[in-house]
């Protein structure tokens, strides 16, 4: 479908024995580097769960949200369940700042499920927190990690608070437990079939109950999910399984990947292993095309591919489409280094690292002001003269969004000697926001709506500029049109489903 260009508690959402956090370091906005990546698309979250009686879960959480940093930096927290009640700690920072030995200790359970978040609806404050924990009159306490966006969240908070519900917080995952909390049910899985079909957008979901595990992904299936094993059935503490975002989240914990949830797939686990059931109507897939193109971890498996093995294709084929003579390929590390390995080797040009990457400078660094903000990036990538002076070389980025940040990296290369700076984007130009979990809400934020290759390479100051196409990106994701499985919105301006035209305000609809 074309679009024109142009968390928690209330009365029905409460905390059950919530572990205190500190709540000094709340924060109300973001600048450009939230996360210590200047000028990038951010994602919305990542979820992690585990099932694991006799294994330590706090930990084990604590690992696999820790593995899901760069998902979101802005909050994290741990729920676990010890059969009679859910215990959460929560609070505002990143994982290791959230969460202390002590933390941890009090968190003793035989499930848990975890999140670290980057808001895209709802502001960056403690109340929006996850996971949350609400109250169902059937199941008990049930506790919800979300990772993505509901396109239909004003119309179903509007229908909630007419109904008489009291919201506590602006994010739509208290939308989504609203509606969970009075669908009937004796089991989750039933209240999830009845619940979700309403449900508009973007969602990967892990849920917590006293005495269960519980998965559910969107019929289009476009954040990813995945299940691991922990263990085996032979192993003296028997086994446990997992759900992540990410497959690198299953590595760190010593566990092995299974499958990845479907899409209008709902996963439950318990005393009696895995089961499985479905919700909704059979779609066509549209996975987000930005988590392999960079949002992913590139040791992490999507769809049975290695996301590193992607990027080293879309270097290739990024090189075979737009040749340049140069004497060394940089990447604007880390993202960039696969696309540059894989253009070194398709161009025959040399590799090096021209760049140096601090990666201590992260969303706790602070610029009042632009000034500020270019030392940002400077601390960030330092350049090497002994390596770049005299030279013509390619710089390889995975993605340009905003472009301020290609401009000052492009002025240091300079600064540093390059005789020539000629940038290449190992994917095509973003030119439409995204309204299904990416923090892009406006075509006013992105340099190439509206304009040429050509014309944005004039704005960023490179000699030459070029773009992966979209027929080499699907060649990459070996896809091919009408039956892609990918969502290809932000590049191409056909998204999958409806889009409400108020969702182009921003993401702080819900706020009030």
């Amino acid at each position: 479908m074309r679009r024109r260009d142009s968390e928690p508690s209330g009365s029905d959402l409460v905390m059950l024995k919530q572990v205190s956090g500190n709540t000094g370091h709340q924060v109300s906005g973001r600048s450009d580097w939230t996360d210590g990546e200047p000028d990038k698309l951010h994602e919305a979250c990542g979820v992690f769960g585990v099932y694991a009686p006799g294994d330590d879960i706090a930990n084990l959480c604590y690992l696999g949200i820790y593995a899901l940093q760069h998902r979101g930096q802005e909050s994290a927290g741990i729920c676990v369940s010890d059969g009679g009640q859910l215990l959460l700690h929560r609070d505002m920072g990143l994982v290791s700042q959230v969460f202390s030995a002590e933390a941890l200790g009090r968190l003793t359970g035989q499930l848990g499920l975890a999140h670290t978040r980057y808001s895209t609806t709802g502001s960056s404050e403690l109340t929006n927190a996850q996971p949350f924990i609400f109250e169902h009159g059937q199941l008990g306490p049930v506790a919800i990690s979300h990772n993505g966006n509901l396109t239909n969240a004003q119309a179903l908070r509007q229908g909630l608070f007419e109904e008489g519900y009291s919201f506590s917080t602006s994010s739509d995952t208290e939308v989504l437990a609203g509606l969970l909390s009075r669908t009937p049910g004796e089991r989750l899985e039933v209240v999830l079939q009845r619940c979700l079909p309403r449900v508009l957008g973007a969602y990967s979901l892990g849920f917590l109950t006293r005495d269960s595990l519980v998965a559910a992904r969107d019929e289009l299936g476009l954040r990813p999910l995945c299940i691991g094993r922990l263990g085996s059935v032979d192993a003296p503490g028997g086994y446990g399984y997992v759900i992540a975002s990410e497959s690198c989240a299953l590595d760190v914990i010593g566990a092995h990947l299974v499958r990845e949830v479907l899409p209008g797939e709902i996963v439950t686990i318990d005393a009696d292993g895995l089961h499985s059931a479905h919700f909704g109507e059979t779609r066509a897939p549209a996975m987000c095309s930005f988590e392999f193109i960079y949002f992913a971890r590139p040791d992490s498996v999507i769809q049975n591919r290695s996301l590193y093995e992607v990027r080293i294709a879309m270097g290739k084929r990024l090189a075979e489409e737009s040749p340049v003579d140069a004497d060394v390929v940089i990447p604007l590390p880390d993202s960039g280094t696969p696309a540059a390995i894989g253009f070194a080797h398709a161009s025959g040009i040399e590799f090096a690292e021209g760049m140096i990457k601090s990666r201590y400078i992260n969303r706790t660094f602070i610029q009042p002001h632009q000034g500020m903000r270019d030392a940002g990036v400077r601390l960030k990538f330092n350049p090497m003269p002994h390596v770049l002076a005299g030279k013509r070389v390619v710089l390889v980025d995975d993605s340009i969004v905003r472009g301020s940040t290609s401009r000052q990296i492009v002025e240091a290369l300079r600064r540093a000697g390059a005789a020539e700076v000629h940038m290449r984007v190992a994917s095509p130009p973003i030119r439409y926001p995204c309204f299904m979990g990416i923090d892009i809400a406006s075509r006013s934020e992105l340099i190439a709506a509206g304009r040429s290759s050509e014309e944005v390479g004039r704005i960023i100051g490179t000699d030459s500029l070029a773009y992966l196409s979209l027929e080499g990106l699907r060649a990459a994701l070996r896809s091919s049109p009408g039956t892609s499985g990918f969502c290809f919105a932000c590049l191409d301006g056909v998204y999958p489903l409806q889009v409400p035209q108020q969702l182009e305000m921003d993401k702080l609809a819900l706020e009030g």
